[in-house]
């Protein structure tokens, strides 16, 4: 059966707009984290879509990889700036997307950095460009609001059940001769800080991918055989599974991540504690150029 990749994305970039415009309507001050991821993941589902990753909520200093536990009591903080970071999939195909909001004006500035950085990749996004010189165009465009980018953080390209799929869009010239072609799919994510410009992973694991195919005779079969069945490659997070699994699973899953079954990914946090802005959008080159799949640029102006 042919797949119509045109029409697959052009759902997906549907669901994801108004998934982002949903988000962008109910944060506020004071919001349960655990219930903002719930409702975001939610209303994919609704869309006949399934969540690519688990509903990424990373306030101030934390630039990535923080979803909500299962007993999750914190909230949004006040004054505080929150990158909203979602990722929805039809039978594998991937949208990755991110807005940056916040409540507190002064860091109006940091959010337009990401963005204007977003718009200078995208208009310098053409076959046969190479990676280093997109990164280029996204650093220039930071730096001109005087913060830096996150130089260890990058896009990605993605294709099928793979959300990175080997080539990365840095957030400057990194010197990666590899070249654009028409056809991929990257989601390209520049972030912008006040801070030094990297960040570290964090103690903290909320994220997990299975990385061994489950066998009978494995600890935990039936929940591994659970995840590779239900989720597949893409990342999870143990919310998921507690229906099935009950309130245990954490002790499950740790348990496994130690034993190398999955992979965990670590909370990451600007090393000198900086804020962080974060927009993000998926793009599939074509001939004339990168073509975006969600326009997140439009949602934020």
């Amino acid at each position: 059966m042919t797949v119509d990749l045109e029409k697959i994305y052009e759902r997906l970039g549907s669901i994801a707009r108004d998934v982002l415009n949903y988000a962008l309507s109910i944060v506020e001050p004071g919001m349960p984290i655990l219930e903002l991821c719930e409702r975001i993941e939610g209303r994919i589902r609704q869309h006949g879509a399934k969540p690519a990753f688990p509903a990424n909520i990373s306030i101030n200093e934390i630039a990535a990889h923080y979803t909500a536990t299962i007993s999750d009591k914190s909230t949004i903080p006040k004054d505080s700036i929150v990158k909203i970071d979602i990722g929805a999939h039809i039978d594998g195909y991937i949208v990755d997307t991110a807005v940056t909001v916040t409540f507190n004006p002064m860091y109006n500035q940091l959010i337009k950095a990401s963005m204007k950085a977003l718009e200078a990749a995208q208009l310098s996004m053409k076959p046969g460009v190479t990676l280093s010189s997109v990164g280029l165009q996204v650093e220039r465009a930071i730096r001109s609001f005087g913060f830096k980018p996150i130089k260890n953080l990058s896009g990605h390209l993605i294709r099928r059940y793979e959300l990175h799929a080997g080539k990365s869009i840095p957030n400057y010239d990194n010197g990666d001769r590899q070249r654009i072609n028409e056809g991929e799919v990257y989601a390209v994510e520049p972030f912008s800080t006040n801070g030094v410009g990297i960040v570290d992973d964090g103690s903290q694991v909320t994220i997990y991918r299975l990385i061994k195919s489950p066998r009978t005779k494995d600890p935990y079969y039936e929940v591994l055989s659970y995840i590779n069945s239900e989720i597949g490659p893409l990342p999870f997070t143990p919310r998921w599974l507690v229906h099935r699994f009950g309130d245990n699973i954490n002790n499950v899953i740790n348990e496994l991540y130690l034993k190398g079954y999955i992979y965990g990914y670590p909370v990451l946090i600007e090393h000198g504690k900086g804020l962080v802005a974060q927009v993000e959008d998926t793009f599939i080159i074509t001939r004339d150029g990168a073509v975006p799949v969600v326009n997140v640029l439009s949602l934020l102006k």
